[in-house]
């Protein structure tokens, strides 16, 4: 699809985050939101071709809503500025290595991919997967290409040692993690001057399928 007029739009949409405007300009979005799904679709092929558990049975593509859950957040605005989809080897929301795209002004540009806040026997596995042979894991992460997206593996980690770990543990800074991700972001500037984001995108997700791979060996 192309960025600009989606930018411009979510532009629009944050400085007028209401139903009056949004259903003023609902066709816009309609247009924009179609445009979206149909990079989905593309991305989804791409993964099934690149990752053998995405071209499995199970796997599945989910394009996000607009709408936000305002139930139980302090944010009110009615509506996301940003347009999402998420690609998943698994017919459940969360339980296997999975891929995502967000696309939105403000720095809001990213692809993403990994095991986003695993369960606790999830999280135990792959830390003994860790524990047992992170040399891989280690190689993968220190690819040049793969660097060249991922600097490092984010998510959110503990500040001491997990239990059944000691402190001194030589991937003690891998065990620390409470998800397993990489995310490459991009500035909109650098969104922008994409001759073909639809490409780059898949690009990255193709560069992140060793990371599933290791992830999902981990889980069994």
């Amino acid at each position: 699809m192309q960025i600009k007029p989606l930018f411009s739009f979510l532009t629009e949409l944050s400085n007028n985050n209401d139903r009056a405007w949004f259903q003023a300009h609902k066709a816009t979005y309609n247009q924009l939101r179609a445009q979206f799904e149909l990079d989905v679709e593309f991305w989804a092929r791409e993964l099934a071709q690149a990752d053998e558990a995405l071209a499995g049975p199970g796997a599945r593509k989910s394009v996000f809503r607009i709408y936000r859950d305002v139930r139980f957040s302090n944010n009110k605005d009615p509506y996301k500025t940003h347009f999402s989809a998420f690609f998943t080897a698994s017919s459940k929301d969360v339980d296997s290595p999975s891929y995502y795209v967000q696309l939105g002004p403000n720095g809001q540009t990213l692809a993403a991919a990994g095991l986003y806040q695993p369960e606790k026997a999830q999280l135990a596995a792959v830390r003994q997967e860790i524990d047992y042979n992170a040399e891989p894991l280690y190689d993968l992460l220190a690819q040049p290409g793969f660097r060249r997206f991922f600097p490092a593996m984010g998510g959110d980690k503990l500040k001491k040692a997990p239990a059944g770990y000691p402190a001194d543990h030589p991937d003690i800074d891998l065990l620390k993690h409470k998800s397993f991700v990489v995310s490459h972001e991009l500035p909109d500037a650098a969104a922008l001057a994409q001759a073909d984001l639809r490409s780059y995108v898949a690009e990255v997700f193709r560069t992140a399928v060793p990371f599933c791979n290791y992830l999902r060996e981990a889980l069994g």
